[in-house]
């Protein structure tokens, strides 16, 4: 291993890619998998997938075998939408939380049903060209032949294990002497090959009802954990309608709740309503209006939105235009604001992108939640679990109050793009709350200013959360950043290395083809032919 310097001082530059096929995503290795895929005569939706099996091997700092994925396709003319996040157990009773202020962070009260498996097969049976077995080589021969690892990955990695390392079967599986792997160290994971094989070979069964879910539930019996067979066995998909909002001529498609996608459509519904191009690119004026648009939606997202089937206000209130004109004309140009959740009538993460010669295009993400998950590591099998159940609230009352069989509210969210009811674009942008902020910020920069896929990912972002802190990157300029305190913003600029705005993948189209952008926030890659 090269005794290198590891650090980066210099902020890179990378240019887009302009291919027949193309795959982008945040990993090289995971990337060129799915570029395999295209080669042996499979179609975007196959790509997609081998890409993300590859992800949960070649880098488990953000995702895993053991978390959830949501997509959106376009095949044959139609935009589909998929749901394949889990459910709470049967005994995550808000009595089972008795005694708490909210939900824990790591350890299996956090670990809700992995939907993730059964959302690969999904894709496979409805959309996929090539056995699915077969999407699972290259994943399985970096699990068995290793890797070296990234720097990016390696720094990730070192950054949790102080919060991972006693949870149940993590240091076992995903430390070497005691540390994480370092930077350029070859990293392998048997158990990890394993196990896809297995899923391969049963097309995902063993993972709910077979050998795969024994030890899953053994593990929790053993370990604390109250995650039972019933559970596993339970979980089905769900294919569902993209929600949308229109901006400039074009359409914003996001997944219906239990996603945090509507946020980004009560956004841009709400700048919609505004002269943004009069305001000028990258302007004060640019960045303020998101921040306040995207406060307000956040505040509408955190009150009303959870699973569809507890939510006490109807999707289609949030985006009804006189809610989004009334909820626009709060916002003061002048000063920011305390946003508060409206009132309408009654009613960690791994993203990537796929698109074909043929016209299909896949907006892809999925995710551990928080880099590695609950920590939770069933032994043997090299399946972390997702924390995805942290997001529950113990609000009595809340529409997204913890409940036996109940899905969670959702950050991990896939975005696609149309025109005049033609495909356009698949991107995202990684990292809980930063996606649907992200989303925003790329729709403004593309449909409203017309700049490229590459610039848009390259611009610096802000990022908001639910207190008044406005985070911004090392390279918004400085009066920029001053003009916005000024409106009483209180602008925190991160260090040059912060990985807290994501990491944007895009794939868009154009005549006789594809343009393809990554991210040098991470060591994403867009790779075609």
């Amino acid at each position: 291993m090269q005794d290198f310097d590891w650090s980066f001082p210099y902020r890179s530059q990378k240019m887009p890619l302009l291919a027949a096929n193309a795959v982008s995503t945040s990993q090289p290795l995971a990337a060129q998998a799915g570029l395999q895929m295209l080669r042996e005569g499979g179609n975007a939706i196959d790509a997609a997938i081998a890409t993300a099996i590859t992800l949960t091997v070649v880098e488990p700092v953000m995702n895993g075998i053991g978390g959830d994925l949501f997509a959106q396709v376009w095949h044959e003319g139609k935009l589909y939408g998929l749901n394949a996040s889990g459910r709470a157990p049967a005994r995550w009773t808000p009595d089972h939380f008795a005694g708490r202020s909210a939900m824990p962070k790591v350890g299996w009260d956090t670990v809700t049903v992995p939907g993730q498996v059964a959302g690969w097969r999904a894709l496979s049976e409805r959309f996929g060209k090539l056995p699915f077995a077969q999407l699972f080589a290259p994943a399985i021969a970096y699990a068995a032949e290793g890797f070296l690892v990234s720097p990016q990955i390696a720094r990730q990695w070192a950054a949790q294990v102080p919060v991972l390392v006693e949870q149940p079967g993590f240091k076992e599986t995903f430390l070497v002497d005691g540390r994480a792997p370092r930077a350029g160290e070859r990293w392998r994971c048997p158990d990890q090959a394993r196990t896809l094989a297995e899923i391969a070979a049963t097309g995902g069964r063993s993972f709910y009802e077979g050998p795969l879910a024994e030890r899953i539930v053994d593990h929790a019996r053993k370990t604390g954990g109250v995650l039972a067979a019933q559970d596993l066995a339970q979980h089905q998909v769900a294919w569902v309608e993209p929600i949308a909002q229109a901006f400039r001529g074009h359409l914003l498609h996001e997944l219906p709740p239990n996603g945090q996608g509507i946020a980004a459509l009560i956004a841009l519904g709400i700048v919609e309503r505004f002269d943004v191009e009069a305001m000028g690119l990258d302007s004060p004026d640019f960045y303020h209006l998101a921040i306040e648009a995207m406060k307000l939606a956040f505040a509408d997202l955190h009150a009303h939105v959870a699973d569809p089937a507890h939510m006490q206000v109807a999707p289609a209130a949030l985006l009804d235009p006189q809610y989004l004109a009334a909820r626009a004309a709060t916002i003061r140009m002048d000063r920011s604001s305390v946003p508060m959740a409206g009132v309408p009538k009654p009613g960690g993460t791994v993203y990537l992108a796929a698109a074909d010669a043929q016209g299909s295009m896949v907006s892809f993400i999925q995710s551990n939640y928080r880099g590695f998950g609950s920590g939770v590591v069933v032994p043997g099998t090299g399946i972390a679990l997702h924390n995805r159940g942290e997001s529950f609230s113990l609000q009595a009352g809340h529409p997204n109050c913890v409940a036996p069989g109940k899905q969670p509210m959702h950050t991990i969210i896939p975005g696609f793009v149309t025109r005049s009811g033609q495909p356009l674009m698949a991107f995202g942008v990684m990292g809980g709350s930063m996606q649907a902020q992200g989303h925003l910020q790329m729709l403004m920069r593309l449909a409203a200013f017309r700049q490229n896929p590459q610039a848009m990912s390259d611009a610096p972002r802000f990022r908001v959360e639910n207190g008044p802190v406005v985070n911004v990157e090392a390279h918004l300029p400085g009066a920029v950043a001053q003009e916005l305190r000024a409106r009483g913003h209180d602008v925190q600029v991160a260090p040059s290395d912060s990985l807290e705005f994501g990491s944007a993948q895009l794939i868009h189209r154009v005549d006789g083809g594809y343009l393809a952008a990554s991210d040098s926030r991470r060591d994403g890659q867009a790779v075609g032919f």
